[in-house]
């Protein structure tokens, strides 16, 4: 019973993932084959939002790869994907407003972002030395070990859970820019509202998998202790 549990578990883990990538791919091509009708691109829409704010210091660069938009706060610029840098596409200036979210939340100090920055070396570290505790506990049956690789895995669960109201708070506050600048119009901004609520899901998935994660880990060295 308790191999199924754990399998259940882990088949679980990679729908709900697996779902959620397929979600905002869907969600995030078919709008990114609709033009917005002020034909705004993506770089300019984040450059309007950043202007706004004060952040005519923050470049909008292009980045290489599919989906790799991102805020670098270490560095103070965005980066958007090739095909939402130079695309007038309502998926386009959704992200791009989306990652000025995340430039504005560092302008403004949002707490919850300098939380998840400062999680990051911590995450990296016990994630890997939790799992190398897992096995070194599980091939010598030393259960301590395998407890002290199951606490420093749950730093993942922690950072997903700190993630989630960040990439949520910066859609927010996108959503609110493109109302007020007037990117989208009422009909095109329900297709950006549908493109970012996709996107938040997949954070929602990812603290969903985290703790099934962490449920696998427990119902192994319960079976283990047993």
């Amino acid at each position: 019973m308790d191999y199924l549990i754990y399998y259940g578990l882990t088949i679980v883990a990679l729908l709900i993932s697996g779902g959620a990538q397929a979600f905002i791919k869907f969600t995030y091509n078919s709008n990114s084959k609709i033009k917005n009708k002020r034909g705004m691109l993506g770089k300019d829409a984040a450059r309007m939002i950043l202007d706004k704010h004060g952040l005519s210091n923050v470049p909008v660069n292009s980045a290489e790869g599919f989906l790799t938009d991102h805020y670098d706060p270490s560095k103070k610029l965005v980066n958007l994907s090739q095909t939402n840098y130079g695309e007038a596409s309502i998926s386009a200036v959704a992200v791009a407003a989306h990652e000025c979210g995340h430039a504005i939340q560092d302008k403004v100090g949002y707490v919850l972002m300098r939380i998840r920055a400062a999680l990051v070396p911590i995450v990296n570290f016990s994630s890997y030395v939790g799992y190398i505790a897992i096995a070194i506990g599980c091939i010598f049956s030393m259960l301590n070990l395998i407890w002290i690789g199951i606490i420093a895995e749950s730093a993942i669960l922690l950072f997903q859970l700190v993630t989630l109201p960040v990439e949520i708070n910066a859609s927010r506050r996108a959503l609110k820019e493109i109302k007020e600048l007037n990117i989208l119009d009422s009909s095109e901004y329900h297709r950006g509202k549908r493109v970012l609520i996709a996107a938040a899901l997949t954070y929602v998935a990812g603290v969903v998998s985290a703790l099934v994660q962490i449920l696998r880990l427990l119902l192994m060295f319960a079976r283990r202790r047993n």
